[in-house]
Protein backbone atom coordinates (compact mmCIF):
# COMPACT_ATOMS: atom_id res chain seq x y z
CA UNK A 1 0.00 0.00 0.00
CA UNK A 2 1.53 3.31 -1.04
CA UNK A 3 2.33 5.88 1.65
CA UNK A 4 -0.12 8.51 0.40
CA UNK A 5 -3.63 7.09 0.31
CA UNK A 6 -6.95 8.31 -0.98
CA UNK A 7 -9.26 8.21 2.03
CA UNK A 8 -12.99 8.76 2.46
CA UNK A 9 -14.36 9.87 5.82
CA UNK A 10 -18.15 9.69 6.09
CA UNK A 11 -19.67 11.72 8.89
CA UNK A 12 -16.93 14.28 8.24
CA UNK A 13 -19.29 17.09 9.21
CA UNK A 14 -19.56 15.59 12.69
CA UNK A 15 -17.37 15.67 15.75
CA UNK A 16 -15.08 12.65 15.42
CA UNK A 17 -15.07 12.75 11.62
CA UNK A 18 -13.93 16.37 11.56
CA UNK A 19 -11.00 15.64 13.89
CA UNK A 20 -10.11 12.52 11.90
CA UNK A 21 -9.97 14.45 8.63
CA UNK A 22 -7.48 16.88 10.15
CA UNK A 23 -5.30 14.00 11.36
CA UNK A 24 -5.35 12.19 8.01
CA UNK A 25 -4.41 15.40 6.19
CA UNK A 26 -1.54 15.97 8.60
CA UNK A 27 -0.37 12.43 7.79
CA UNK A 28 -0.16 13.42 4.12
CA UNK A 29 -3.20 11.65 2.65
CA UNK A 30 -5.76 12.86 0.13
CA UNK A 31 -9.10 13.03 1.94
CA UNK A 32 -12.68 13.30 0.78
CA UNK A 33 -15.17 14.26 3.47
CA UNK A 34 -18.86 13.40 3.08
CA UNK A 35 -21.81 14.24 5.30
CA UNK A 36 -25.38 15.48 5.22
CA UNK A 37 -24.11 18.74 6.75
CA UNK A 38 -20.96 20.84 6.86
CA UNK A 39 -18.81 20.98 10.01
CA UNK A 40 -20.47 23.37 12.43
CA UNK A 41 -17.57 25.19 14.05
CA UNK A 42 -14.78 25.45 11.46
CA UNK A 43 -14.22 24.54 7.80
CA UNK A 44 -13.23 21.00 6.89
CA UNK A 45 -9.55 20.31 6.20
CA UNK A 46 -10.50 17.77 3.52
CA UNK A 47 -9.36 18.06 -0.09
CA UNK A 48 -12.99 17.71 -1.17
CA UNK A 49 -16.16 17.92 0.91
CA UNK A 50 -19.46 16.72 -0.49
CA UNK A 51 -22.98 16.96 0.89
CA UNK A 52 -24.56 13.54 0.31
CA UNK A 53 -27.41 11.67 1.97
CA UNK A 54 -25.83 8.26 2.49
CA UNK A 55 -29.17 6.57 3.15
CA UNK A 56 -29.38 6.44 -0.65
CA UNK A 57 -27.35 3.78 -2.46
CA UNK A 58 -26.49 5.99 -5.43
CA UNK A 59 -24.93 8.58 -3.11
CA UNK A 60 -22.75 5.93 -1.48
CA UNK A 61 -21.45 4.99 -4.94
CA UNK A 62 -20.65 8.65 -5.57
CA UNK A 63 -18.88 8.98 -2.22
CA UNK A 64 -16.62 5.98 -2.88
CA UNK A 65 -15.78 6.76 -6.52
CA UNK A 66 -12.36 7.70 -7.87
CA UNK A 67 -9.95 5.10 -6.50
CA UNK A 68 -10.61 5.46 -2.78
CA UNK A 69 -8.25 3.20 -0.81
CA UNK A 70 -9.79 3.39 2.66
CA UNK A 71 -13.20 4.28 4.07
CA UNK A 72 -13.74 5.40 7.65
CA UNK A 73 -17.51 5.00 7.92
CA UNK A 74 -18.42 7.28 10.83
CA UNK A 75 -21.72 8.54 9.40
CA UNK A 76 -24.59 7.80 11.78
CA UNK A 77 -27.82 9.18 13.18
CA UNK A 78 -26.99 9.35 16.89
CA UNK A 79 -26.87 11.48 20.01
CA UNK A 80 -27.11 11.37 23.80
CA UNK A 81 -29.27 8.99 25.81
CA UNK A 82 -32.36 11.20 25.58
CA UNK A 83 -32.18 11.21 21.78
CA UNK A 84 -31.40 7.56 21.11
CA UNK A 85 -34.18 6.35 23.42
CA UNK A 86 -36.77 8.61 21.79
CA UNK A 87 -36.39 7.69 18.09
CA UNK A 88 -35.80 3.94 17.91
CA UNK A 89 -37.31 3.26 14.47
CA UNK A 90 -35.89 6.36 12.77
CA UNK A 91 -32.36 5.90 14.09
CA UNK A 92 -32.35 2.17 13.29
CA UNK A 93 -33.69 2.67 9.76
CA UNK A 94 -31.31 5.52 8.93
CA UNK A 95 -28.21 3.75 10.18
CA UNK A 96 -29.01 0.36 8.66
CA UNK A 97 -29.42 2.03 5.27
CA UNK A 98 -26.18 4.03 5.61
CA UNK A 99 -24.09 1.05 6.69
CA UNK A 100 -25.47 -1.48 4.21
CA UNK A 101 -25.20 0.88 1.24
CA UNK A 102 -21.71 2.07 2.23
CA UNK A 103 -20.39 -1.48 2.54
CA UNK A 104 -21.73 -2.51 -0.86
CA UNK A 105 -20.65 0.69 -2.62
CA UNK A 106 -17.14 0.37 -1.14
CA UNK A 107 -16.90 -3.23 -2.34
CA UNK A 108 -18.15 -2.36 -5.82
CA UNK A 109 -15.74 0.57 -6.17
CA UNK A 110 -12.68 -1.43 -5.15
CA UNK A 111 -12.00 0.09 -1.72
CA UNK A 112 -9.19 -1.79 0.02
CA UNK A 113 -10.25 -1.34 3.66
CA UNK A 114 -13.47 -0.29 5.38
CA UNK A 115 -13.68 0.75 9.04
CA UNK A 116 -17.07 0.65 10.73
CA UNK A 117 -17.69 2.77 13.83
CA UNK A 118 -19.71 0.66 16.22
CA UNK A 119 -20.60 1.41 19.83
CA UNK A 120 -20.44 0.07 23.36
CA UNK A 121 -24.25 0.10 23.13
CA UNK A 122 -23.94 -3.36 21.51
CA UNK A 123 -23.05 -4.96 24.84
CA UNK A 124 -25.43 -7.27 26.68
CA UNK A 125 -27.47 -5.13 29.06
CA UNK A 126 -27.43 -7.77 31.79
CA UNK A 127 -23.68 -7.16 32.21
CA UNK A 128 -24.22 -3.43 32.85
CA UNK A 129 -26.70 -3.41 35.74
CA UNK A 130 -24.19 -2.53 38.48
CA UNK A 131 -22.43 0.83 38.77
CA UNK A 132 -19.31 -1.09 39.83
CA UNK A 133 -19.35 -2.76 36.44
CA UNK A 134 -16.78 -5.33 35.36
CA UNK A 135 -15.03 -3.86 32.28
CA UNK A 136 -16.69 -5.14 29.12
CA UNK A 137 -14.74 -7.56 26.94
CA UNK A 138 -15.47 -7.85 23.26
CA UNK A 139 -17.05 -11.27 23.86
CA UNK A 140 -19.65 -9.71 26.17
CA UNK A 141 -21.78 -8.61 23.21
CA UNK A 142 -23.08 -12.20 23.07
CA UNK A 143 -25.55 -13.61 23.82
CA UNK A 144 -27.11 -10.57 22.19
CA UNK A 145 -29.15 -8.14 24.30
CA UNK A 146 -27.94 -4.69 23.17
CA UNK A 147 -29.66 -1.37 23.87
CA UNK A 148 -32.90 -0.97 21.90
CA UNK A 149 -32.65 0.61 18.46
CA UNK A 150 -29.16 2.09 18.29
CA UNK A 151 -27.47 -0.90 19.92
CA UNK A 152 -29.27 -3.48 17.78
CA UNK A 153 -28.49 -1.75 14.47
CA UNK A 154 -24.82 -1.40 15.44
CA UNK A 155 -24.59 -5.08 16.30
CA UNK A 156 -26.27 -6.02 13.02
CA UNK A 157 -23.83 -3.86 11.05
CA UNK A 158 -20.90 -5.54 12.82
CA UNK A 159 -22.20 -8.90 11.60
CA UNK A 160 -22.67 -7.49 8.11
CA UNK A 161 -19.00 -6.47 8.07
CA UNK A 162 -18.06 -10.03 9.02
CA UNK A 163 -20.23 -11.43 6.22
CA UNK A 164 -18.58 -9.14 3.67
CA UNK A 165 -15.18 -10.51 4.63
CA UNK A 166 -16.43 -14.11 4.67
CA UNK A 167 -18.28 -13.94 1.33
CA UNK A 168 -16.16 -11.43 -0.62
CA UNK A 169 -12.81 -11.23 1.16
CA UNK A 170 -13.56 -7.52 1.72
CA UNK A 171 -11.28 -6.18 4.46
CA UNK A 172 -13.31 -4.61 7.28
CA UNK A 173 -12.36 -3.21 10.70
CA UNK A 174 -14.88 -2.84 13.55
CA UNK A 175 -14.36 -0.29 16.33
CA UNK A 176 -16.57 -0.05 19.43
CA UNK A 177 -16.46 3.53 20.73
CA UNK A 178 -16.78 4.20 24.45
CA UNK A 179 -18.01 7.78 24.99
CA UNK A 180 -15.86 10.19 23.00
CA UNK A 181 -15.67 13.86 24.06
CA UNK A 182 -13.65 16.97 23.28
CA UNK A 183 -13.79 20.40 21.62
CA UNK A 184 -15.78 20.96 18.40
CA UNK A 185 -18.46 18.52 19.57
CA UNK A 186 -22.19 19.06 19.96
CA UNK A 187 -22.89 20.70 23.34
CA UNK A 188 -26.58 21.70 23.14
CA UNK A 189 -29.82 20.89 21.36
CA UNK A 190 -30.51 17.40 22.69
CA UNK A 191 -27.86 15.31 20.88
CA UNK A 192 -24.96 16.18 23.19
CA UNK A 193 -23.29 13.61 25.44
CA UNK A 194 -22.79 13.91 29.19
CA UNK A 195 -19.36 15.66 29.26
CA UNK A 196 -20.49 18.35 26.81
CA UNK A 197 -23.85 18.83 28.54
CA UNK A 198 -22.23 19.15 31.94
CA UNK A 199 -19.55 21.53 30.63
CA UNK A 200 -22.24 23.71 29.09
CA UNK A 201 -24.31 23.80 32.27
CA UNK A 202 -21.30 24.58 34.46
CA UNK A 203 -20.25 27.36 32.10
CA UNK A 204 -23.70 28.95 32.40
CA UNK A 205 -24.22 28.33 36.11
CA UNK A 206 -23.52 30.95 38.76
CA UNK A 207 -21.06 30.14 41.51
CA UNK A 208 -23.03 28.36 44.27
CA UNK A 209 -25.73 27.67 41.68
CA UNK A 210 -27.57 24.48 40.74
CA UNK A 211 -27.66 22.16 37.73
CA UNK A 212 -29.95 19.28 36.83
CA UNK A 213 -28.58 15.76 36.40
CA UNK A 214 -30.64 12.85 35.08
CA UNK A 215 -30.89 9.90 37.44
CA UNK A 216 -29.22 9.72 40.85
CA UNK A 217 -25.82 10.50 39.35
CA UNK A 218 -24.29 7.23 40.52
CA UNK A 219 -24.37 5.76 37.00
CA UNK A 220 -20.82 5.05 35.84
CA UNK A 221 -19.08 5.48 32.49
CA UNK A 222 -15.60 5.84 31.03
CA UNK A 223 -14.85 8.71 28.63
CA UNK A 224 -12.24 9.01 25.87
CA UNK A 225 -10.74 12.27 24.63
CA UNK A 226 -11.09 12.77 20.88
CA UNK A 227 -7.33 12.90 20.18
CA UNK A 228 -6.96 9.40 21.64
CA UNK A 229 -9.97 8.28 19.60
CA UNK A 230 -8.45 9.49 16.33
CA UNK A 231 -5.09 7.91 17.13
CA UNK A 232 -6.83 4.62 17.82
CA UNK A 233 -8.82 4.76 14.59
CA UNK A 234 -5.71 5.24 12.47
CA UNK A 235 -3.90 2.42 14.27
CA UNK A 236 -6.84 0.00 14.00
CA UNK A 237 -7.31 0.73 10.29
CA UNK A 238 -3.70 -0.23 9.57
CA UNK A 239 -3.78 -3.31 11.83
CA UNK A 240 -4.60 -6.85 10.73
CA UNK A 241 -7.39 -7.24 13.30
CA UNK A 242 -10.81 -7.87 11.71
CA UNK A 243 -12.90 -8.66 14.79
CA UNK A 244 -14.67 -5.99 16.91
CA UNK A 245 -12.37 -4.13 19.28
CA UNK A 246 -13.00 -1.69 22.11
CA UNK A 247 -11.72 1.85 21.77
CA UNK A 248 -12.07 3.68 25.06
CA UNK A 249 -10.47 4.27 28.44
CA UNK A 250 -10.94 2.23 31.59
CA UNK A 251 -11.01 5.31 33.86
CA UNK A 252 -14.43 4.74 35.45
CA UNK A 253 -16.29 7.72 36.89
CA UNK A 254 -19.79 8.34 38.24
CA UNK A 255 -21.85 11.08 36.63
CA UNK A 256 -21.79 12.89 39.98
CA UNK A 257 -18.01 12.59 39.93
CA UNK A 258 -17.97 13.97 36.39
CA UNK A 259 -19.99 16.99 37.53
CA UNK A 260 -17.64 17.54 40.47
CA UNK A 261 -14.61 17.36 38.18
CA UNK A 262 -16.00 19.93 35.75
CA UNK A 263 -17.01 22.15 38.69
CA UNK A 264 -13.38 22.12 39.91
CA UNK A 265 -12.17 23.00 36.43
CA UNK A 266 -14.72 25.84 36.26
CA UNK A 267 -13.77 27.05 39.74
CA UNK A 268 -17.37 26.91 40.94
CA UNK A 269 -19.31 25.41 43.82
CA UNK A 270 -22.42 23.69 42.51
CA UNK A 271 -25.49 21.86 43.81
CA UNK A 272 -26.85 18.89 41.87
CA UNK A 273 -30.61 18.53 41.43
CA UNK A 274 -31.25 14.93 40.44
CA UNK A 275 -34.11 14.23 38.05
CA UNK A 276 -34.81 10.53 38.48
CA UNK A 277 -37.48 10.54 35.77
CA UNK A 278 -34.94 11.30 33.01
CA UNK A 279 -33.42 8.51 30.88
CA UNK A 280 -30.26 7.06 32.39
CA UNK A 281 -29.14 4.23 30.11
CA UNK A 282 -27.35 1.24 31.61
CA UNK A 283 -26.23 1.48 35.23
CA UNK A 284 -22.53 1.01 34.54
CA UNK A 285 -20.25 0.68 31.52
CA UNK A 286 -16.47 0.46 31.24
CA UNK A 287 -14.02 -0.67 28.57
CA UNK A 288 -11.76 -3.70 28.90
CA UNK A 289 -8.69 -2.69 26.87
CA UNK A 290 -6.86 -6.02 27.06
CA UNK A 291 -7.38 -6.81 23.39
CA UNK A 292 -6.59 -3.24 22.32
CA UNK A 293 -3.22 -3.48 24.09
CA UNK A 294 -2.55 -6.92 22.57
CA UNK A 295 -3.42 -5.85 19.02
CA UNK A 296 -1.91 -2.36 18.94
CA UNK A 297 0.58 -2.24 21.82
CA UNK A 298 -1.20 1.01 22.68
CA UNK A 299 -4.26 2.35 24.48
CA UNK A 300 -5.76 5.80 25.15
CA UNK A 301 -3.69 7.69 27.71
CA UNK A 302 -5.20 11.19 28.08
CA UNK A 303 -6.63 11.47 31.59
CA UNK A 304 -10.22 12.61 32.00
CA UNK A 305 -9.45 15.80 33.90
CA UNK A 306 -6.85 16.82 31.30
CA UNK A 307 -9.27 16.36 28.41
CA UNK A 308 -12.18 17.95 30.27
CA UNK A 309 -10.13 21.07 30.96
CA UNK A 310 -9.65 21.68 27.23
CA UNK A 311 -13.26 20.75 26.49
CA UNK A 312 -14.70 23.01 29.18
CA UNK A 313 -12.65 25.97 28.02
CA UNK A 314 -13.88 25.55 24.45
CA UNK A 315 -17.54 25.04 25.37
CA UNK A 316 -17.49 27.93 27.84
CA UNK A 317 -16.17 30.23 25.10
CA UNK A 318 -19.03 29.11 22.83
CA UNK A 319 -21.96 29.37 25.23
CA UNK A 320 -20.90 32.60 26.87
CA UNK A 321 -20.79 34.32 23.50
CA UNK A 322 -24.49 33.71 22.77
CA UNK A 323 -27.84 33.25 24.57
CA UNK A 324 -27.98 29.99 26.51
CA UNK A 325 -30.34 27.07 25.88
CA UNK A 326 -31.28 24.84 28.83
CA UNK A 327 -30.94 21.11 28.25
CA UNK A 328 -30.63 18.68 31.20
CA UNK A 329 -27.28 16.97 31.71
CA UNK A 330 -27.63 13.31 30.83
CA UNK A 331 -25.62 10.15 31.04
CA UNK A 332 -23.77 9.35 27.85
CA UNK A 333 -25.24 6.95 25.32
CA UNK A 334 -22.20 5.14 23.97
Amino acid sequence: MRNERRVLVTGAGGFIGHHLVKRLKSDGHWVRGVDIKYPEYEPSASDAFEILDLRKAENCLLATRGGIDEVYNLAADMGGIGYITAYLAEISRNNILINAHMLEASRQNGVQRFLFSSSACVYNQSKQQDAAVIPLREEDAHPADPEPGYGWEKLFAEELCRYYYKDYGFETRIVRFHNVYGPLGTYEGGKEKAPAAICRKLALAEDNGEIEVWGDGEQTRSFMYVDDCVEGLVRIMTSDHRDPINLGTDELVTINGLVDMVARIAGKQITKRHNRSGPQGVRGRNSDNTRLREVLGWEPSIRLEQGLTVTFQWIAAQVLSKPSVFVAASTAAD
